[in-house]
């Protein structure tokens, strides 16, 4: 069992309770005796003597943290949710005692305590380094922990000195370098540039931002590398409340800022200070996508290679979903903190009332599988977008199509199906008489006919389609495509604009 007693500042020892079970903190008993309590205690159950004679001679020092599934800045409230990150530490001396990996999902029915992370060392500064050091090498993603709090309570004044008195933690100011999603807005996720690359041809999507442009001047206005992981806001944007000093920037299609209730202009980057609430309204205008761009970046950890979310496969971003109320996500501490920087006018293209975006002709087209009147007639129409889009594809609605052959085949009944084939983001896919522009989120191959495939210079303006607006595709060589990739790059001063 356990004998406690409590230590005055006076040296006196006055007894508290026994509890004839193991405590928490036996770690520390174990690893400053050598003796293995547990073992002990199975022997003992068995009729067997223990394994050591006399008593134990302490040596060294160790410490003991709990690792918990809850949020020091609010209360510490539990945070159940799916661990989607777990690297432990390692090194001499340091041990952890968990029962959870990657994968697990932490309940909000038993104990918030997800690990038990000990340092062992000949002395009490080593013991103290060692579980600093095991600190800032845990990384643990998916819900929210005490681990910042944790560093900052050793390094605070009461445990560093080795004289801590029971209240002493009421004086410690705890700062997270986070922010807190009170509300989720209609879909909101991380995204970063370019996206998960390398994993098409089994099938796993790049996802990043529908209109990548937006994103890339967001983080070019903050000082930002292009790719830098941001918020993608649908429709309706966040509430958010931040825990500590940020610069933001909101870009993409015009949505209503208020920081602490003051409106803020887009485009702009803003200075938030700790403890600010900021909040995004409802898109009215043109477009249906704008992007929260933060200095120094989204600290989400990478999901093969990229922080961007794929909703449908549940990975990546912040628990592979679209964000909600309570969740909390962390963010690079400030360091540059000037603000008021303007993306120029000229940099910011008007949408239109007809998009018009490029197109590479093929790889299916006339006079294989469409007329050639069709093909003429599809060019010429200001085909609509279809309610029923997303991250997946656009559906457009238009004339429907003149096939030359009545099946396909082997491949199916319809004329639209071919044997499966890779497919394209931007690809114009006709599925049966539908066309749908396939979207990061889309799938890798398919059995239908694309007629054609947006450039990639265009491609920004696929995340700013929503119901009802129009469309209309223009042929151009792939060497004026290459031309435009080649010259259409983001500058690196005044945001030059892609087309």
């Amino acid at each position: 069992g356990t004998v406690e007693f409590l230590l005055s500042g006076d040296g006196t020892l006055s007894f508290l309770e026994v509890n004839t079970r193991l405590q928490v903190e036996h770690p520390v008993t174990e690893e400053t005796s050598g003796v293995d309590l547990v073992i002990e205690q199975l022997r003992v159950a068995d009729g067997l003597p223990l394994s050591f004679d006399g008593t134990p001679v302490p040596r060294g020092h160790s410490f003991e943290f709990r690792i918990n599934a809850e949020d020091a800045g609010n209360g510490f409230l539990p945070t159940p949710g799916s661990i989607t990150l777990f690297q432990p530490p390692s090194g001499p001396g340091v041990r952890l005692d968990t029962g959870v990996a990657e994968g697990s999902r932490v309940s909000p029915n038993f104990d918030s305590m997800i690990a038990k992370l000990i340092s062992w060392a000949p002395t009490r500064e080593d013991a103290s380094a060692g579980l600093i050091d095991a600190l800032n090498e845990t990384r643990l993603y998916g819900v929210e922990t005490n681990r910042d709090y944790l560093r900052q309570i050793i390094a605070d004044a009461p445990f560093s000195s080795g004289q801590p008195w029971t209240r002493c933690l009421e004086d410690l100011v705890y700062h997270a370098d986070t922010f807190e999603v009170l509300s989720g807005g209609t879909q909101t996720s991380v995204q970063d540039y370019p996206g998960r690359l390398g994993y098409w041809a089994v099938g796993v999507p790049p996802s990043g931002p529908m209109d990548s442009r937006a994103l890339r001047q967001g983080n070019g206005l903050l000082g930002n590398p292009e790719g830098c992981a941001a918020l993608e806001i649908t429709m309706s944007g966040p509430l958010l409340r931040f825990n500590t000093d940020a610069v933001v920037a909101v870009t993409g299609a015009h949505i209503p800022i208020t920081l602490d209730g003051q409106a803020c202009a887009m485009n702009t980057a803003l200075f938030v200070s700790a403890g600010s609430t900021l909040s995004l309204g409802t898109i009215a205008g043109a477009g249906v996508r704008s992007y929260l761009c933060v200095r120094g970046g989204l600290d989400v950890p990478d999901y093969l290679g990229s922080k961007s979310t794929f909703t449908l496969g549940q990975f990546g971003g912040h628990g592979g979903r679209a964000l909600r109320a309570g969740d909390v996500l962390h963010i690079a501490p400030l360091v540059e903190r000037s603000a008021g920087q303007r993306i120029a006018d000229e940099a910011l293209e008007a949408l239109t009332d007809v998009r018009r975006m490029r197109v590479i002709y093929g790889p299916h087209a006339a006079p294989e599988y469409f007329t050639e009147a069709y093909i003429e007639r599809f060019f010429a129409t200001d085909w609509e977008v279809h309610f029923n889009s997303s991250r997946t594809g656009v559906r457009l609605i238009g004339p429907k199509p003149e096939w030359v052959r009545a099946d396909g085949g082997e491949a199916g009944l319809h004329p639209s199906n071919i044997h499966d084939n890779p497919y394209a983001i931007g690809a114009v896919d006709f599925t049966g008489d539908m066309p749908v522009i396939l979207g990061p989120d889309g799938p890798s191959l398919g059995g239908f006919v694309c007629p054609v495939t947006i450039i990639e210079a265009d491609l920004w303006q696929l995340g700013q389609l929503k119901a009802g607006d129009r469309v209309r595709f223009t042929p151009v060589s792939v060497e004026a495509c290459h031309a435009e990739r080649c010259g259409g790059a983001l500058a690196s001063e005044g945001y030059i604009p892609d087309a």
